[in-house]
């Protein structure tokens, strides 16, 4: 298929993040390091659970798949961000546009999936602690993991033929950083009435259907967490659960805002894409290192082990 049938502009201009040259300097040196810090950490992460035999267990695989999203969603967009903060000129092929819009699409829809995931295997460890070995075999979670990938592929791909029907004729200026969706809308010269639409329904099924078995877990555990008498046992099962649902709040609350809300071009439109595109994938490994004692045993060991290594 085509990607586009009578569109007259073959690239759009990204406004960016500011038009300061001094501004844009500070803002490649901020973003690149939060790119850099992302990049370290998430791969840090991946290396300890792969290394420390004591995290091989399902919520360490889930967490190492959800490091490796981390990786790729914050390479869809800030490689681009940072090339245009160094160029005069911000363009983007159509193409190229489109392929950006499929990737972003994936990979926030595909950790959606496995945040919901996650959810349900804190509900098994904690409300049925005696059956979770049984419950939580590794071929459920691999099969888990590749459901997550495939719902959100054909998720997205519906969208991205959603958007190569779309004509671009005049308006080829884009008031954002990167390409979304709810970007390019505005400026098609087509009836986007359809694909508004199709994408808030998009949205809201992917949204809720993800979000609703978080819902109904934690709903689950904080009644099960309740009925425990010891205050050290309610802390510990608190404690397994902060993590995970701090990474949802800044994953869903930034992601909804930006797909329900019409776009507008807005400071609050480029706060909520960064977000979840640039700042949760810097977050998430801080949050789950920071607040899991596991996690910051096995990262202490890791390193002794290597530094006993290059002796």
């Amino acid at each position: 298929m085509a990607w586009r049938n009578h569109s007259i502009i073959t690239e759009f201009i990204l406004t960016g993040l500011s038009d300061d040259p001094h501004i844009q300097a500070l803002l490649f040196v901020l973003f690149l390091g939060i790119y850099l810090l992302t990049m370290m950490g998430n791969l840090m992460l991946l290396l300890v659970i792969r290394t420390d035999s004591r995290l091989h267990t399902p919520m360490y695989f889930f967490l190492s798949n959800l490091s490796f999203l981390d990786l790729c969603f914050s390479s869809v967009t800030v490689p681009k961000l940072l090339k245009d903060l160094l160029s005069e000129k911000k363009t983007i092929s159509v193409e190229g546009c489109l392929t950006q819009v499929f990737f972003v699409f994936i990979t926030a829809g595909t950790e959606a999936f496995l945040l919901s995931v996650m959810a349900y295997d804190r509900y098994a460890a904690i409300c049925h602690p005696l059956l979770y070995g049984q419950v939580m075999s590794s071929q459920l979670c691999v099969r888990l993991v590749l459901a997550s990938w495939g719902l959100a592929s054909l998720n997205s791909v519906i969208i991205v033929l959603l958007a190569i029907n779309l004509d671009f004729c005049e308006a080829q200026t884009i008031h954002h950083y990167t390409c979304e969706l709810p970007s390019l809308f505005p400026l098609s010269c087509s009836d986007i009435s359809i694909n508004i639409d199709i994408l808030i329904c998009s949205t809201l099924l992917h949204g809720l259907g993800t979000f609703l078995p978080i819902f109904f877990s934690y709903t689950r555990i904080v009644s099960t967490i309740l009925r425990i008498t010891s205050t050290s046992g309610r802390s510990k099962a608190f404690s397994t659960c902060s993590s995970h649902l701090i990474a949802v709040i800044l994953f869903f609350g930034s992601g909804l805002i930006r797909y329900l809300m019409p776009t507008s071009g807005s400071s609050l439109d480029l706060l909520s894409s960064l977000q979840y595109s640039a700042v949760t994938p810097l977050l998430n490994p801080l949050i789950y290192s920071l607040k899991n004692v596991e996690v910051k045993a096995a990262v202490r060991r890791t390193v002794e082990k290597y530094l006993h290594y290059f002796r």
